[in-house]
C-alpha cells in the first residue's frame, strides 16, 4: 500500500491572521505552512502523521504533495526528519486562485509516479484530537471490504454539518449510502463528518481522471465533490470507519484554532495524571420466567444494590490486568488452604473475564469499523457478589469492564447499542470462556432496574435480540434473598435441558411456553401492584422448573432452602442457576422469623435493595 500526504493547500486565513497579529507572539511564523506550524516538544503538525505512517511493513512508499509556494519549506522539513526528498511532489501552484484542487493533486502523484497500488490519502495539515490511533487497524478494515474507505467521526458540540462533508452509513454493512458536501440545514440528520483520510483501491484510481474531466473549475475538484459523484452518482461501494475522536485544524482555519490546538496538546504533554474510570454493574435476581431466556421464553429480572462488581481503568504506559488478591489467588497458607479454597470457589477467578472482554472489545471494534487509539491502561476489579450462587457475578465483571472500555475509548451507545451490548457480554462468556449462560442476566445488567424480556424466536431471528422493556419500580414489595454459604458449581443446574429442547421433547417445549405465560401474568401483577398474585406466580415458576429439571438436578441445598421458605408462607424460587433462592413474604413478622431460620440453617439471608438506575445520579457508573 502507498500513502499520500496532501499539504498543497494555501492557508490564506491563518497566514493573514498570523501576519496581522498585533501581539507579535506569532510574527516568527509568518509564511510558515500550516502543516509545519510548531507544536509541543518541538513537533510540527506534519510530524505526527509522518511518525504514524513511517512504517515499511504497512507502506511501500510515502509521498507528499505540496505547492510551489511552500515547496522549499517541505524540502527543509524532509531533510530534518528523514523523509525521502525525492518523494515530495510540487504541483506548481503559488496562490489559492491557481491551485489544482485536492483530487487533481492526488491524480498528479498517481500519474507522475505511475502508481498501481492501493492508496491511503491523508491531509497532512489536520490532526485527530487524539493522534495516537492504530493505523494498521484502519488498513485491515479497508482490506476486509470490497470498496473504498472513508474515515469519519461524530460532529462535536459547536461543529456545524454545513462546514463538513457529511456521510450516511448503513449500520450493519458499514457502507456509505450517501455523501453530502457541506449540506444545508435539514438535508440530512446525520452527524457523521468525513475528513481527508481515505483508502482507495487501485482499480478506482482511474475514476479520478473521469471526474476531473467533468470539473474544469478548481473549486469543484475537492474530495467532497469527488465522493458525492462516486457514491451518489456512480453508486460505487464505499465504506465508512469511525474514529471515536474529533479532528482539529481541518481546512481553512484561523489563529484561534491553532492556539486551541496548542493548548490541547500542551495539557496532554504536561503529563497530568489521567483520572481513573470506575464503573459498576450489579447482581441480578430472576423474578419470573427463568430459565426460559435461553429457550425463546420470557423473563422478568431485577438488578439489586446489595451486591456489585466494580472495575477501575487507569491510563498507563503498558496494558496491565491486575489479579484480585482474593479471587485470583497465587499464594496459599498451606496445601489444605489451597484445597479448601479450590473446592469452594473453583479454579477460575475474574482475571480471565477482564482479558476476554478486552480481546472481544478489540475484535468488535475492528469488525464494526471503529479505529481505536493506541492507548494503554491498567484494569483492576473488585466484587462482593457471592460466587457460584447464580447471581450473575461473572457477567457483572464483564459488564463493568465493558463500561470502562467504552468510556475510555469514547464508544457511544450508537456504536454499541444496549441490545447488542448484552449480546456482546454473553459472547464473551459463552464463546470465549465456555461459560453456560443465557441472555437474561446480560440484558438486565445493561439496562439496569426491573426489566421485562421477550426472547421469542421471531424477534431473535429478525433482530438478533429480543424486546427489552424497563418496568416501573415504585412501591415494590420486600423481596428477600438467601444463598448457601458453601455452594456447589451453579452451572451444573442446567443439566441436559438444552439437548432435550433441541430434540423437540414436548414436555420441555411446553414448559418453556408456560414460563412465558407466567411472565406475562407477572408483568400484569407488577403493573397492578397485585403482590398476592405475584406470590402465586413465583411459586408456580419454581414448581414448573422442578417438573422438568427434577430434584436430583436441583440439588438438596436448593430444595432445602425452598422448603424452609415455604414453612413461613413465603413465595420462593431460584433467581439464577442455583445456589440461592429469592422470595416474597408479605407478612413482615414472618419475614423476621424466616431470616432467623435461614441464618440458623447456615445460609446467608438479606432483604433485597432494588437498584433503580433512574434514582441514581450516576446510573451505575462511579
Amino acid at each position: 500500500m502507498i500513502c499520500v500526504l496532501l499539504v498543497a493547500g494555501h492557508g490564506t486565513v491563518l497566514e493573514a491572521q498570523i501576519k496581522n497579529d498585533e501581539t507579535g507572539l506569532y510574527s516568527h511564523l509568518s509564511g510558515v505552512p500550516k502543516a509545519l506550524l510548531p507544536g509541543i516538544g518541538g513537533k510540527k503538525i506534519l510530524d505526527f502523521w509522518w511518525e504514524t505512517v513511517n512504517m515499511r511493513q504497512l507502506f511501500t512508499e510515502v509521498y507528499l504533495v505540496t505547492n510551489a509556494d511552500k515547496y522549499k519549506h517541505y524540502e527543509r522539513w524532509a531533510t530534518a526528519t528523514d523523509f525521502p526528498v525525492e518523494n515530495i511532489i510540487n504541483d506548481g501552484s503559488t496562490t489559492l486562485e491557481d491551485r489544482l484542487g485536492a483530487v487533481a493533486d492526488l491524480e498528479l502523484v498517481v500519474r507522475s509516479r505511475k502508481l498501481q497500488d492501493d492508496i491511503m490519502v491523508i491531509a497532512g495539515d489536520m490532526l485527530c484530537a487524539d493522534q495516537n490511533f492504530d493505523i494498521a487497524q484502519v488498513i485491515r478494515f479497508f482490506r476486509s471490504k470490497p470498496g473504498e474507505l472513508i474515515i469519519y467521526y461524530e460532529l462535536e458540540e459547536g461543529e456545524k454539518s454545513s462546514s463538513r462533508g457529511i456521510i450516511e452509513v448503513c449500520h450493519d454493512s458499514h457502507r456509505v449510502t450517501r455523501f453530502l458536501e457541506k449540506p444545508q440545514e435539514g438535508q440530512t440528520a446525520s452527524q457523521l463528518a468525513s475528513v481527508v483520510f481515505y483508502c482507495i483501491q487501485r482499480d478506482t484510481l482511474s475514476y479520478m481522471s473521469d471526474f476531473l474531466s467533468q470539473q474544469p473549475q478548481t473549486v469543484g475538484r475537492a474530495f467532497g465533490q469527488f465522493w458525492e459523484w462516486l457514491i451518489n452518482e456512480k453508486q460505487r461501494h464505499v465504506f465508512g470507519m469511525k474514529l471515536p475522536t474529533g479532528f482539529q485544524l481541518i481546512g481553512q482555519v484561523g489563529l484561534s484554532d491553532y492556539t486551541k490546538w496548542l493548548t490541547h496538546y500542551s495539557t496532554k504533554q504536561q503529563g497530568n495524571p489521567a483520572k481513573p474510570i470506575t464503573c459498576r454493574s450489579y447482581a441480578r435476581v430472576g423474578l419470573m420466567g427463568n430459565p426460559s431466556d435461553g429457550f425463546n421464553g420470557k423473563t422478568i429480572a431485577m438488578t439489586i444494590a446489595n451486591f456489585w462488581a466494580e472495575v477501575t481503568l487507569l491510563e498507563t504506559q503498558t496494558l496491565v490486568l491486575v489479579p484480585h488478591p482474593l479471587n485470583d489467588p497465587t499464594e496459599f497458607g498451606s496445601l489444605q488452604d489451597l484445597f479448601c479454597i479450590s473446592r469452594k470457589e473453583g479454579y477460575l477467578g475474574g482475571l480471565r473475564l477482564l482479558q476476554a472482554t478486552c480481546k472481544k472489545f478489540y475484535q468488535f471494534c475492528s469488525k464494526q469499523g471503529i479505529a481505536l487509539t493506541k492507548q494503554n491502561f491498567t484494569l483492576k476489579y473488585d466484587t462482593n457478589i457471592p460466587r457460584q450462587v447464580g447471581l450473575a457475578g461473572s457477567s457483572a465483571i464483564v459488564s463493568a469492564t465493558l463500561k470502562c472500555l467504552m468510556k475510555f475509548y469514547n464508544i457511544t451507545d450508537n456504536d454499541l447499542p444496549k441490545p447488542i451490548r448484552a449480546n456482546f457480554i454473553l459472547d464473551v462468556e459463552t464463546d470465549e470462556l465456555s461459560i453456560t449462560a443465557g441472555l437474561q442476566d446480560r440484558v438486565v445488567q445493561v439496562y439496569e432496574g426491573l426489566v421485562y424480556m421477550d426472547f421469542s424466536k421471531e424477534l431473535m431471528e429478525e433482530h438478533g435480540f429480543g424486546a427489552y422493556i424497563p418496568m416501573d419500580m415504585s412501591e415494590l414489595p420486600p423481596f428477600w434473598l438467601a444463598y448457601l454459604s458453601d455452594p456447589s458449581d451453579s452451572g451444573r443446574i442446567h443439566s441436559n435441558i438444552r439437548q432435550r429442547w433441541l430434540s423437540g421433547e414436548l414436555l420441555v417445549i411446553e414448559a418453556m411456553r408456560r414460563f412465558a405465560e407466567l411472565t406475562d401474568q407477572a408483568r400484569t401483577a407488577f403493573r397492578d401492584k397485585d403482590w398476592s398474585r405475584l406470590v402465586q406466580l413465583m411459586d408456580q415458576n419454581f414448581e414448573l422448573r422442578r417438573s422438568i429439571y427434577t430434584d436430583d438436578c436441583l440439588g438438596p441445598g436448593n430444595l432445602k432452602m425452598v422448603e424452609l421458605a415455604r414453612q413461613f408462607g413465603s413465595a420462593v424460587k431460584l433467581p439464577g442457576s442455583g445456589g440461592a433462592v429469592v422470595g416474597l413474604c408479605l407478612d413482615q413478622a414472618r419475614l423476621v422469623e424466616m431470616r432467623r431460620a435461614f441464618q440458623e440453617a447456615g445460609c446467608v439471608f438479606c432483604v433485597i435493595s432494588p437498584y433503580n438506575p433512574s434514582a441514581s445520579a450516576v446510573g451505575g457508573q462511579h
